[in-house]
């Protein structure tokens, strides 16, 4: 660890680089040369520090300041407030409810109710450093595991963990090292699924991002206990920054000699390799990721047999998640039992989630199995943004289920969400307020499915197809009697029937929607009307003749010139010919241009002479 006198650490995560942090470091470079204090400072580019709302985010040790949404122009006063005269900037500092800084960061509302083990290093040390790790005491767990603990010990002290698999379907970890031990193989395969592509996810891009080497020294302990001599990083190519800083952790690891032959002179030889995915959401499930390593097309096959009997070129492979190996480390060091002493009897441990959506604080956090989910929007997320209601939360991605304000008090764990008909998932948390529309956000997330499936089995391929297509017509206002039950036909069927975990799961968002919210689907399918005003066909905007000042704002913006009118007689939409695009409300100075829900009675006229014309011709 650096020895200077202070510690400036910048977010360089993805999401506060594409905010402007490298600029930020430049400008502290420049600033702290021209003040002559570059050899007293040291700048260090971290992982995720969590509170993505806030990014840029910037801390200042050893006094421990928290910095908030820091711009280039901020850093001026920072360095001679700060850094020169002792004085931290109290505006780009948290405040309380009651507007008075918030000094520990412990105390920041943001990180009150979160408790760090995969996440332990993020946002705190320089992920390209490998002294630095090794000073926070990493690879010390794989040092006790190789020379203290028989393979069989080590996956004894992993049941006693209760770690189950964070990429979705929470299988008991050691379970799974415990099948890839007992397979008989001269080559063994260790494999880290980093193909994170739910939308709204970025809890392994982060991981892997702000702590390369632990995940690295948990993929060596999983190999240790299954007896596996190689492993891949499988990551997906979207995500760059993560590609680079493995890369430099397995240069790193292989210099120090935690890489290669004999490590720590035990016998043990293991190295990786590095592979990036296209970008299939498919890939995710472990046996098309397999393919998708060996050269071939990412599509999942049959089990029996497991890829811990018949894997990757048909040996013995494990497969593991980005974040259940960055768990492994700390539950060596810390124990088996201080693991499972947090969480629930069937739900050990803590787990990440990427909170996103209209919640004030976005960003990642990592909280202990069985916190409910009030408490994780309102607790940790700090409640809904711009003053709006709670309306739904969305748990496990785009194959997870839609849950609304009655299960606020349900504690997050594998069995109870799933009870409820959503799923933990990775871990992606898609919060919405009361303007959503869930039958638009039941087709937005089966419309991706439907994207993905890579079409091997007919269920999925086909089935999920016709759902869309019943989806997409009742929110063109086309909807028919009978539709939702339909639709939850297809859902079960599905479920049961497909190949993998992808059809499998996708018809989770609408049938949860249903569940919960059938009225909007009555209501978008009888009375052809969506209360959100979401769903253009479902909706129509009119001018307030008596607001209305003649301005011609709106009819000089749109773009498909439906808005006649003049100063004296005020200005109309012709309806028939409205693409709904909202530039008028847009760009109206007094707010006389409103959207009312339903179906213009000049649209239904319309329609119905062409129906009429139509049944002529025929």
């Amino acid at each position: 660890m650096s020895l200077r006198r202070t510690d400036l650490l910048i977010c360089c995560g993805s999401g506060c680089v594409s905010a402007g942090s490298l600029k930020i470091k430049d400008e502290f470079l420049k600033l702290l040369k021209e003040h002559e204090l570059i050899s007293e400072v040291n700048i260090i580019e971290t992982g995720c520090m969590g509170p993505c709302d806030y990014g840029p985010v910037m801390m200042i040790y050893p006094e421990g300041v928290f910095y908030k949404k820091v711009t280039v122009e901020d850093v001026r006063e920072i360095v001679e407030e700060h850094l020169l005269k002792g004085r931290p900037v109290k505006r780009l500092m948290i405040q309380d409810s009651e507007q008075q800084v918030i000094v520990d960061q412990n105390e920041i509302p943001f990180y009150k109710k979160q408790t760090k083990v995969a996440l332990k290093n993020c946002g705190y040390l320089d992920p390209e450093s490998i002294e630095e790790y090794i000073a926070e005491g990493g690879y010390e767990a794989l040092g006790k595991v190789l020379t203290e603990m028989t393979p069989e010990e080590l996956i004894e002290e992993m049941k006693k963990s209760g770690l189950r698999g964070r990429g979705g379907a929470g299988f008991p970890t050691w379970m799974k090292w415990k099948f890839g031990r007992s397979s008989k193989s001269d080559v063994k395969y260790v494999v880290c699924n980093a193909d994170e592509g739910d939308p709204g996810a970025f809890m392994d891009r982060s991981l892997l991002e702000g702590d390369p080497h632990r995940v690295l020294e948990g993929m060596m302990i999983a190999a240790y206990a299954m007896g596996a001599t190689n492993g891949f990083f499988y990551i997906r190519a979207e995500y760059p920054l993560a590609i680079k800083r493995i890369k430099l952790a397995i240069e790193k690891a292989r210099e120090f000699g935690l890489l290669g032959e004999n490590i720590f002179e035990t016998g043990f030889n293991f190295d990786v390799e590095v592979r990036s995915g296209a970008g299939a959401f498919v890939c995710g499930e472990e046996t098309a990721l397999i393919h998708s390593i060996e050269g071939k097309r990412g599509q999942p096959t049959p089990k029996p047999p497991f890829p811990s009997d018949r894997g990757l070129w048909d040996k013995p492979t494990i497969v593991n998640n980005v974040e259940t190996l960055g768990n492994i480390p700390t539950i060596i060091l810390e124990g088996a039992e201080w693991f499972a002493s947090m969480g629930t009897e069937n739900s050990k441990g803590t787990k990440v989630f990427a909170l996103t959506g209209d919640v004030k604080n976005t960003g990642l956090v990592e909280v202990p199995m069985g916190i409910t989910i009030g408490e994780l929007i309102f607790g940790v997320g700090g409640g809904i943004n711009d003053g709006k209601k709670f309306k739904a939360v969305q748990l496990g991605g785009p194959s997870g289920g839609c849950l609304t304000s009655e299960h606020l008090d349900v504690p997050i764990t594998y069995e109870s969400l799933k009870e409820k008909g959503a799923m933990m998932g990775s871990g992606g948390v898609i919060v919405m307020n009361e303007d959503k529309c869930m039958v638009n956000v039941a087709k937005y997330f089966l419309d991706f499915s439907v994207d993905e499936s890579c079409g091997k089995c007919s269920p999925c391929r086909l089935g999920l197809k016709k759902m869309y297509e019943i989806m997409e017509r009742i929110t063109d206002g086309d909807g028919r009697e009978g539709d939702i039950e339909e639709l939850e036909r297809l859902g079960e069927m599905i479920k049961q029937l497909s190949l993998c975990g992808l059809g499998q799961a996708a018809p989770n968002p609408v049938l949860s929607t249903i569940r919960y919210f059938r009225s909007e689907y009555e209501s978008h399918i009888k009375d052809k009307t969506c209360h959100a005003k979401v769903c253009k066909p479902l909706m129509y905007f009119e001018i307030d003749k008596e607001k209305c000042i003649g301005c011609s704002l709106c009819s000089r913006k749109c773009p498909v010139s439906c808005i006649p009118g003049s100063r004296e007689a005020k200005y109309t939409i012709t309806q028939i010919d409205c693409i709904k695009c909202g530039n008028c409300a847009d760009v109206c100075p007094v707010g006389a241009v409103y959207k009312q829900a339903g179906i213009h009675p000049d649209v239904i006229k319309f329609k119905a002479v062409q129906a009429a014309h139509v049944d002529d011709y025929e």
